[in-house]
């Protein structure tokens, strides 16, 4: 599936880009299916905010539980003051988590694809298995930021396995957050690792590099049915949206069974099976 030039871009910089590599039909079918799972939706609680400025929490059982479930939460800005909606209820969902590919037909088609399982043993992974899926709709006018972070601080294993595999379900541009990556970020130390311990979440700081800014960064402009697929130690962040146009994604972590997963880790498969892709190889 990847060419060699490919496989030797990810190696050496963290990520590659494939661009439209998904039809639109199966993007628009995903689009489609996170919108009705929006409109089912029927909690509509101020505490389902999700952010990334807070990642030491005490019992949030909401997000806890979201592991194994599908569950919407809110934009960080969706309330004003008097904890009423900012904007018309669908534009106001930061995401939905974080099973999708597993417990939702439409998304479980899309996500276990031979397609993506070619991809992850041409860039290496054994036996690779989703561990978490994410719709996120970085919805127009309040979608928040998503602060510089590495996906390995969340899944951790021995040896570093996790591959991210991002979709663009409409487009991504400067305009509306798209995604920004630091090249050859991969290389550097894991900074911090998400930790659970009972019903306590605590991000550990595990070394005291700074995190890169837009300068040292490069944006990743793409068309809807692009993929970027990057390793788990690359530093990545989106910008706010402020834009009237929101910036759709799915995304997939995936970590390699032969490799351990950390106990602490704060995503555990205990009742949904850890399943794979059907691949050529």
């Amino acid at each position: 599936m990847l060419s060699a030039e490919q496989i030797k871009h990810y190696n050496e910089q963290g990520f590659i880009v494939m661009d439209e590599v998904i039809p639109l039909d199966e993007i628009e079918a995903i689009k489609a299916r996170a919108n009705k799972i929006v409109e089912q939706w029927a909690e509509d609680s101020p505490d389902h905010v999700f952010t990334t400025n807070d990642n030491d929490r005490s019992d949030d059982s909401y997000f806890l539980d979201s592991a194994e479930q599908i569950k919407c939460f809110f934009e960080e800005e969706a309330f004003n003051e008097q904890g009423q909606l900012v904007q018309e209820r669908a534009l106001c969902i930061n995401k939905i988590g974080h099973a999708l590919h597993e417990l939702d037909p439409v998304f479980s088609a899309f996500s276990h694809q031979q397609l993506l399982g070619d991809i992850l043993s041409d860039i290496g992974m054994v036996t690779p298995q989703i561990r978490q899926s994410m719709y996120i709709f970085k919805q127009p006018n309040i979608g928040g930021v998503v602060n510089w972070h590495q996906d390995a601080s969340f899944f951790f294993t021995t040896p570093q396995s996790v591959v991210t595999l991002w979709f663009a379900v409409e487009d991504a541009t400067l305009e509306n957050g798209c995604l920004w990556v630091e090249p050859r970020g991969h290389l550097s130390p894991l900074r911090e690792r998400f930790n659970l311990q009972g019903k306590q979440t605590t991000m550990v700081q595990l070394d005291d590099m700074p995190w890169p800014t837009e300068k040292s960064g490069k944006s990743v402009e793409v068309k809807a049915g692009s993929l970027v697929v990057f390793q788990g130690q690359l530093p990545h962040y989106s910008a706010p949206n402020r834009s009237p146009k929101s910036r759709q994604a799915f995304t997939l972590h995936v970590t390699d069974g032969e490799c351990e997963y950390a106990a602490e880790n704060w995503l555990q498969a205990k009742t949904l099976p850890l399943r794979g892709f059907n691949t050529n190889k």
